[in-house]
């Protein structure tokens, strides 16, 4: 029936063409999925159906896993729900451009809201209307279902052929780290060139193997191993490097973190380790057991002797091995009595005793802690230490953004006295960093000041993990579109500001890119 209706010519339209938006989406499938032959076909289709298409949404090399990275995705879903919307109908390929959502019924959540709003969903390749009838509404809920298992199966191959390599020793992702280095081989093991930072290969066959970077890093490798094993601590170590001027691969000053990750990373002894964390499909990175690692033991050349590697190990595990509820109160009640106050800084300090996270895990809160060793703070410390930390934080952060948007290839000037970032002389940038709240219920809140005094064109907020210690993700928020001074955000706030959120600076500091001529062309 569809194909003989699709077969009738339509003359006229009697109240006119109506008017539609067409979304293409492409990852890295065969050509069939090109966006050129995705709107042939819809155009096809928009003529036989007496359709008018006025805007295109097109997201070229993106994953229909989830939302993120898909702007034009993003782009349409926030017209639609803030009416901007200037169309009354979206015609996509078929089910699969749509998206290839884990959970099917987030596809079906997304068609919703624009049916919601007055504006239907056509799928113009697939083989039933999406007329609201049973037969149509059974069918695209197993099309959902299978575009997302296709992306699972794919997955199950991808991760077997990884591990395959990871055994024979290739190195799978991932920056080399400091006193090391990325060396490019062919299929028969003959070198080609040492990768830089930000390069990769260019022909499937090709491998990539670690080996031990310049003299001067792997001194300091071995340096920082001898320090810790003779009884000097990961902060003071970095404290040390830093007064010496040496720097990270990254060219920044070391921190405890950084040194740590030295001293625990099995890739300086030789062995290559993979699947340490993993967020397949798309999902929430998780921490992996070490059962579940993937190990080939000497695969590459290694940087520090394995007695060095195994005696610093066997100090971090002793030294955050598992203590009872007992022991851990006893060690704060210890902090308590040397420093007259309790904070998650000042317990975070200490090298001897567990991280503050271990007492909100184990406790259930700071504060119910602080209760059990006979601690009343008069006002929230946490509050004031947090803010302490931001504020430190917040040049750091500033010169990393700087640092991406010049990467990218453009041109940043710093306002020594507002922090206002200007790129390229085109637009201007204000980062501002947003402080985890709690509610007494035990929400979770951030608070944006968009300053109406500078008026950047773009504010980018980042938004701070529950212990205030790292970015949780980011908001890229154009004062064009931004009516409030002041944003008051939860866990989730709707697309109407969802739509500005990223898991990474990814996309704005592609906005300093530039292109040639010819490119634009």
């Amino acid at each position: 029936m569809r194909s003989i209706r699709r077969g009738i010519a339509q003359d006229h339209y009697p109240h006119g063409p109506k008017r539609a938006a067409a979304y293409v989406r492409m990852s890295t499938e065969p050509q069939t999925f090109s966006p050129e032959n995705q709107l042939a076909l819809i155009r096809r289709y928009a003529e036989e159906r007496g359709f008018e298409i006025v805007r295109v949404y097109e997201d070229a090399g993106r994953s229909g896993l989830t939302l993120e990275g898909r702007d034009a995705m993003r782009r349409l879903l926030a017209d639609v729900e803030c009416g901007r919307a200037d169309y009354e109908a979206i015609l996509v390929y078929d089910v699969s451009r749509w998206g290839r959502f884990q959970d099917a019924d987030e596809g079906a959540h997304h068609e919703h809201t624009c049916r919601k709003a007055g504006i239907t969903v056509h799928y113009c390749a697939e083989q039933f209307d999406n007329d609201g009838s049973i037969g149509s509404t059974l069918l695209k809920a197993v099309k959902r279902v299978m575009a997302g298992e296709y992306s699972r199966e794919l997955s199950v191959k991808v991760f077997a052929g990884q591990c395959r390599l990871v055994e024979k020793g290739y190195r799978q992702g991932g920056m080399a780290g400091y006193g090391l280095r990325r060396l490019l081989i062919d299929e028969h093991g003959a070198t080609k060139a040492e990768l830089r930072h930000g390069e990769r290969k260019s022909l499937q066959t090709d491998r990539v193997i670690l080996v031990p970077g310049p003299d001067a890093e792997v001194a300091t490798v071995r340096r920082i191993y001898a320090l810790f094993v003779s009884g000097e601590p990961e902060r003071a170590i970095a404290e040390r490097l830093n007064r010496e001027g040496i720097s990270t691969d990254l060219g920044r000053p070391w921190t405890r973190g950084t040194v740590h990750q030295i001293l625990t990373n099995p890739k300086y002894v030789g062995d290559n380790v993979y699947n340490r964390v993993s967020n397949k499909l798309k999902q929430r990175r998780v921490t992996n057991a070490p059962a579940l690692w993937v190990v080939a033991k000497g695969a590459f050349r290694p940087v520090v002797d394995a007695e060095a590697f195994e005696r610093a190990r066997t100090i971090v595990e002793d030294r955050s091995r598992r203590y009872d509820d007992a022991e851990l109160l006893d060690l704060l009640a210890r902090l308590l009595r040397a420093t007259g106050a309790l904070s998650s800084l000042v317990i975070d300090e200490r090298e001897d005793m567990p991280s503050s996270s271990v007492y909100r895990r184990r406790f259930g809160s700071l504060l119910r802690a602080y209760r059990l060793v006979g601690y009343a703070p008069d006002r929230d410390y946490r509050y004031i230490e947090a803010n302490r930390h931001l504020r430190a934080l917040h040049p750091e952060v500033l010169t990393a953004v700087r640092t991406g948007l010049e990467r990218a290839g453009g041109t940043v000037a710093c306002d020594p006295v507002t922090d206002l970032l200007d790129v390229n002389g085109e637009f201007t940038a204000s980062v501002v960093i947003a402080r985890y709240r709690s509610t007494a219920a035990g929400s979770a809140r951030w608070r944006i000041r968009l300053d109406s005094g500078l008026a950047p064109d773009v504010t980018v907020a980042v938004r701070m993990d529950a212990g205030n210690a790292a970015p949780l993700d980011y908001y890229v928020l154009p004062r064009i579109d931004m009516t409030e001074s002041h944003l008051r955000l939860a866990e989730s706030n709707g697309l109407s500001l969802d739509g500005y959120r990223f898991d990474d600076l990814g996309f704005f500091f592609s906005l300093a890119a530039r292109a040639s001529f010819t490119e634009a062309a």
